[in-house]
Formats: structure tokens, C-alpha cells, sequence
């Protein structure tokens, strides 16, 4: 399986990316490995993933993204965001 990633940095970037498995490739992120675009902006945040089965499927989709405009992609991540809390139990 492979997953598509969107991190939001501590500046608020958002940053798009393709991997097998995402907690490994954050604390990578996390490490100063990988990327050197986010060495500087940690802490990072998971804010939106996808799952494909084919490799390809993944990087079709980042490059899909990546030419997205910011306010677009923020429309995704915020959708992505009510989807995830609509399980959740809310106490009241």
C-alpha cells in the first residue's frame, strides 16, 4: 500500500508528499532526513493521507495536488479535518 501525505509545518506551510508508511517518514521528516524543505519547519503535523495500491496511482495524485493552489489544497486538508471528527464522540 502506499500513501499520499499533506504535513503542515510549524509556519504553516503545507507540504505534500508519497510514502509506504507515514509515522516512519515523519519522524524521518521529524530527524532533518528526507526533505531538506522541512529541516527547518518542525514541528510537523499530519493533516490529510491517502491510501493507493499502486505506486503510481500516489505520485499521479501528489503531482496533482502540488499544482493546486494554496487555498485549494487548504479546502482538501479541511474537508480531510470534519471528515476525521465526524467519528469522534464529543462529550457534552
Amino acid at each position: 500500500m502506499w500513501f499520499l501525505y499533506i504535513l503542515r509545518c510549524k509556519d504553516g506551510a503545507l507540504y505534500t508528499g508519497v510514502t509506504r508508511d507515514i509515522p516512519r517518514r515523519i519522524r524521518e521528516h521529524a530527524g532533518g532526513k528526507g526533505s531538506k524543505y522541512l529541516r527547518s519547519r518542525t514541528p510537523l503535523k499530519l493533516v490529510h493521507s491517502e491510501s493507493f495500491r499502486r505506486k503510481s496511482s500516489a505520485f499521479k495524485r501528489e503531482a496533482l495536488i502540488k499544482s493546486w493552489s494554496r487555498a485549494k489544497k487548504l479546502e482538501l486538508v479541511h474537508a480531510s479535518m470534519a471528515k476525521a471528527s465526524l467519528g469522534k464522540i464529543v462529550a457534552v
